[in-house]
């Protein structure tokens, strides 16, 4: 309903924002190693910005009503309070999309209401959760006022001091950058630096009356980058990587232990040949190596993998390290040696359509990962609770851990993909 009743002016919006778009000229590629963007890129005058946060959403968001969701991410606070975001609404991704926050505090028996919705009268998605060296959280989404996945995209951002209070205090919206999408959450580098990671959707396909309009640059990765904790920041180096071989690239970045960064990033998996393809910078994000091939097979989809407490990495992804199998197994790896070898192997969920992994590590040790299965039918969000020892042994051997918790599950009928 809440969707009719914006449908107007979201219309007028369109039409003003699509002549604005057909008035300059085609957008360009950022310009030189550095990736900083030209002055052709538009600007935030040229299109709506409205974040259209919703807090204590009321009953036009009830779980029966929905008919898909999924791509969640989660943190837990250091009361070890749970905060769980994905998106959802329509038929599946476009413009009835909306975002969702909900909390735990109780080890994911229950969840709370939505704390709060983010639900313009166009696409709001790819949300994330993230807690900065300090304790703060940060949610941030995605806005798609020109309902496009590769023009007009913008990427906001609220955050909270107090993730632990009965009514957290959040921040004024912030609109962080235009043209750049969320990816993943960020990571702090060894020199204080946080490396976020963003780029451009691969082009889609333009609506009939958006048709004048030149096709976009398609899928450009780069991060974003902030030496003074989140106050401002810059671009990072373009990554480079041949067009027939993009495809979402949902990357993300971990320090190796000599300080040259290492990024994992999807790839189209039919024409790359492995599924994940990998970069390094030299010079903390400021260029970056072509994107080659590594020896971790998957099916074409996002994983998630961190550097943790005890130095080793995590990687969470779709079946074994050398096997493509499709959306299914989600399972747990460990690397001694800044991912040369992978061993262990937790098998989170053995189903088929299980997808989207992203995580943290909480204080006391314990590894929260959050995922979907099946979105468009079941339609649930889940969590997994393990320690690394579970992912050496791989079964569940720690005191509190625990699988396929329910964080939610929609329950409305979509008959058009029934």
């Amino acid at each position: 309903m809440k969707k009719l009743l914006f449908l107007f002016p979201a219309l007028l919006i369109i039409m003003i924002s699509a002549s604005l778009v057909h008035a300059r000229p085609a957008c360009k590629p950022p310009a030189g190693a550095n990736g900083k963007l030209k002055d052709e890129w538009p600007s935030i005058r040229e299109y709506p910005h409205f974040p259209y946060m919703i807090k204590n959403p009321g009953p036009e968001y009830a779980d029966s009503l929905r008919m898909f969701q999924g791509i969640p991410s989660v943190v837990v606070t250091s009361g070890g309070r749970i905060w769980v975001t994905w998106y959802g609404g329509g038929y599946g991704e476009g413009p009835e999309n909306y975002v969702m926050l909900s909390k735990s505090d109780d080890e994911g028996l229950t969840w709370s209401d939505f704390e709060m919705v983010i639900d313009p009268p166009y696409r709001a998605s790819e949300p994330a959760l993230w807690l900065d060296p300090d304790g703060m959280m940060w949610f941030m989404w995605n806005l798609y006022p020109l309902h496009l996945r590769s023009r007009g995209t913008q990427l906001w951002v609220i955050t909270t001091e107090n993730p632990d209070a009965a009514s957290p205090d959040w921040s004024a919206p912030r609109l962080v950058a235009m043209e750049l999408n969320n990816f993943n959450k960020p990571t702090v580098l060894s020199d204080g630096t946080w490396l976020w990671p963003t780029g451009s959707w691969q082009a889609g396909v333009f609506p009939e009356h958006l048709s004048h309009i030149p096709p976009p640059l398609g899928t450009l990765s780069q991060p974003l980058l902030s030496r003074d904790k989140g106050e401002t920041f810059f671009p990072g180096g373009l990554i480079p990587m041949e067009p027939e071989h993009r495809q979402c690239e949902e990357y993300q970045v971990v320090e190796r232990k000599d300080g040259v960064l290492w990024l994992l990033t999807r790839t189209h998996r039919e024409n790359f040949g492995n599924g994940i393809g990998e970069s390094f910078s030299y010079d903390g994000g400021m260029t970056w190596s072509e994107v080659s091939h590594t020896g971790i097979v998957h099916t074409q989809s996002r994983f998630f993998f961190t550097r943790l407490q005890s130095g080793k990495i995590l990687l969470v992804k779709n079946g074994p390290a050398g096997e493509d199998t499709g959306r299914s197994q989600m399972m747990a790896f460990l690397s001694d040696d800044d991912g040369e070898t992978w061993y262990g192997g937790l098998m989170l969920d053995e189903r088929n359509n299980v997808s989207y992994p992203d995580g943290m590590q909480a204080d006391d040790g314990r590894i929260y990962i959050v995922y979907d299965y099946s979105r468009h039918h079941e339609k649930e969000i889940l969590l997994a609770i393990f320690s690394e020892e579970d992912v050496a042994k791989g079964s569940l051997q720690s005191e509190g851990s625990e699988l396929k918790i329910i964080v939610n599950k929609a329950t409305g009928f979509n008959y058009k993909v029934q």
